[in-house]
């Protein structure tokens, strides 16, 4: 069975119409119809349920259509692989980063890619892990950089640790929790305000901060932009949480200042970088990996 049928099964399988499917293979109906019937007739098995509105994998069909979605990925990362290899190109690049990462990484790799590859091309998407990895997994972006903690562990998802990144509460100028070492309880009155928190993280720090056994820390704003937050921060009574490396303009500034809490050890953000397990990286997409891990190296806290 040749790889374009294969791709007619793993179409139908993901849409679960033939309609659908064909539209997407860019086939008419009939003909989309005739290529699934083969390969059945091919295989000797049934590999669709027919008859009602979805269509569904058989047994068979699950496990034919795993196998040929592997395939699949195969071949496209081997002619990726060879077309690099045949015309040398150091080849553009497309990644994704989360928030952290974006407020204290990005704007030196970028720098970094414009002064020392000013040819290529780059795309970036600022994003929530979730999105990230949807992206990631339909191969429209290379890597993405992220907390690692926001990841559920995924078998084709191969991810590399990046190291720590520090963070901290923030509060603007003239914030009455200034100048002193103040409990996380104190800071609730005013609102807290951060990117997607882990759950799991939320109730340990609502532990801290006194609630109920299993609450967790509530945060009165929610939002993946850090340059906002830093915003609403600054404008408001809100407490913030962000990456110390993120903050440092505004710190050397005086439009933000970071808190002392009492009963708060140090916060890190675990980053990785998260890739497709069996997709190797263009030469663009090594050295962008590379250096950002030398910059999270920099920015890591001393020890």
């Amino acid at each position: 069975m040749d790889l374009k049928r294969m791709g007619h099964l793993v179409a139908l399988a993901d849409t679960r119409h033939f309609g659908r499917a064909a539209e997407r293979c860019h086939l008419s109906q009939p003909a989309f119809s005739r290529s699934v019937l083969a390969a059945e007739e091919a295989l000797g098995l049934q590999l669709f349920n027919r008859g009602t509105p979805e269509i569904t994998c058989t047994d068979a069909g699950a496990f034919v259509v795993e196998r040929a979605r592997k395939l699949l990925f195969e071949s496209r990362c081997l002619e990726r692989d060879v077309t690099m290899y045949r015309e040398r190109q150091i080849g553009d690049i497309a990644f994704g980063v989360g928030p952290y990462p974006a407020a204290t990484l990005l704007l030196s790799l970028l720098c970094e890619l414009r002064t020392s590859y000013p040819g290529i091309n780059t795309r970036v998407e600022v994003n929530n892990t979730q999105y990230l990895t949807e992206h990631l997994r339909n191969e429209s972006l290379d890597f993405f950089v992220a907390d690692m903690r926001n990841l559920t562990p995924e078998v084709d998802l191969l991810v590399t640790p990046l190291g720590n990144l520090q963070a901290a509460f923030y509060v603007g100028a003239g914030h009455p929790m200034c100048g002193t070492p103040v409990p996380l309880a104190s800071l609730l009155p005013y609102g807290l305000a951060s990117v997607h928190v882990p759950e799991p993280l939320l109730v340990a720090l609502g532990q801290v901060a006194g609630l109920p056994q299993g609450a967790h820390l509530p945060l009165v704003l929610t939002c993946d932009d850090m340059q906002v937050l830093k915003g609403v921060a600054m404008a408001t009574h809100t407490v913030i949480a962000c990456p110390v490396a993120g903050v440092t303009r505004e710190v050397d500034s005086g439009a933000l200042v970071q808190l002392t809490l009492t009963d708060l050890p140090p916060v890190f953000a675990q980053m990785g970088v998260v890739s497709l397990r069996g997709r190797s990286f263009s030469a663009m997409a090594e050295f962008a990996v590379g250096f950002l891990g030398t910059l999270a190296r920099q920015q890591a806290p001393a020890l």
